[in-house]
């Protein structure tokens, strides 16, 4: 079967198609785009009206490369999902209806779901490991402590979540809220860290820490790979399962932390329009390592799309 799936972050906005059979899931498509659906909305409670433009734009842009893909093999799904933003924002019904109107049914989804399925698309590259997982969004972080477990050649693996939350700590909302300056101060950095870390402590301190290995996933840890490995253009299969210890880690994030955006717009291996946030996320992730007590993380391409796609093709076979 071939599944469609969108991605509506509060930052980014993805399209996947996946081909899906017997052994595995295949893409056919994958798009990213920065759209910022959520600027402003912490600060107002509402979308405004140029990011539900600019956003719908790019989504009526993916359905056009659905439509082209079912023209090749009938595409069997469409499910298309908005997070943090779209959650926050009391005109998030004028978005859908938007969407609606050039042929996407979005579903905005509370941050439980969220932390399902991402953590389903995240863990299947990860079966038999005990996992802790973070999703590092513009208006959200999502954390969970799990794993996921399945026989020999089976599709969909089943999973175990044994702690999860969503926590509306994101590196929009925090940049919008703390870091004001160019580039932000010290001062700024350490109200904005005791804000997150006050936020995502009662987590760590009543889970079962016990894990193998952190997997965090979205554009913040995937950029600390690109921008350490100087990947120009991006190579998702160099990101993909890459581990970055906390020596890398540091490195990057003071590096990049110190420079103004239109130096750091210009560093190799970030998306220049990623750059704004980057600092905010980066001190997220350092946030929950620290809180963990681990000493790196691995990067991950598999998330809520790839949850998603793993999902209905487990729907469908029920």
């Amino acid at each position: 079967m071939r599944i469609a799936a969108i991605d509506i972050g509060t930052v980014t906005s993805r399209l996947l198609v996946a081909d899906v059979d017997a052994s595995g899931v295949h893409t056919a498509v994958r798009r990213s785009t920065i759209t910022d659906l959520g600027m402003g909305v912490d600060a107002t409670g509402r979308l405004a009206v140029e990011s539900i433009e600019r956003t719908v734009d790019v989504i009526a842009s993916y359905k056009e490369i659905i439509d082209e893909c079912g023209a090749q093999t009938p595409v069997d799904r469409v499910t298309a999902l908005a997070t943090s933003a779209s959650r926050d924002a009391e005109n998030a019904d004028e978005f859908v209806e938007r969407l609606h109107a050039v042929g996407i049914d979005l579903s905005v989804i509370p941050g439980r779901r969220e932390a399902e399925l991402s953590f389903l698309g995240a863990s299947n590259d990860f079966r038999g490991e005990n996992l802790l997982f973070a999703d590092i969004g513009g208006g959200s972080t999502e954390l969970a402590i799990g794993r996921a477990d399945a026989p020999a050649g089976a599709l969909v693996p089943e999973v175990s979540m044994r702690a999860f939350h969503s926590f509306d700590v994101g590196c929009r909302r925090m940049t919008e809220r703390f870091l004001h300056g160019d580039p932000p101060s010290e001062a700024e950095y350490a109200e904005a860290r005791a804000w997150a870390a006050e936020t995502l402590a009662p987590f760590f301190a009543q889970a079962d820490l016990h894990v193998d290995r952190l997997v965090a996933v979205a554009g913040t840890p995937t950029s600390v790979v690109a921008v350490r490995d100087a990947l120009v253009p991006y190579d998702s299969s160099k990101v993909h399962k890459a581990r970055v210890s906390r020596e890398q880690f540091d490195g990057v994030k003071e590096r990049l932390g110190r420079m103004p955006l239109a130096e750091r717009m210009q560093v190799p291996g970030i998306q220049p329009k990623r750059a704004g946030v980057f600092p905010a996320g980066a001190l997220i992730l350092d946030v929950v390592m620290e809180l963990a007590g681990v000493d790196g993380f691995t990067a991950s391409e598999s998330d809520i799309l790839m949850g998603i796609v793993l999902d209905a093709a487990r729907q469908s076979a029920e």
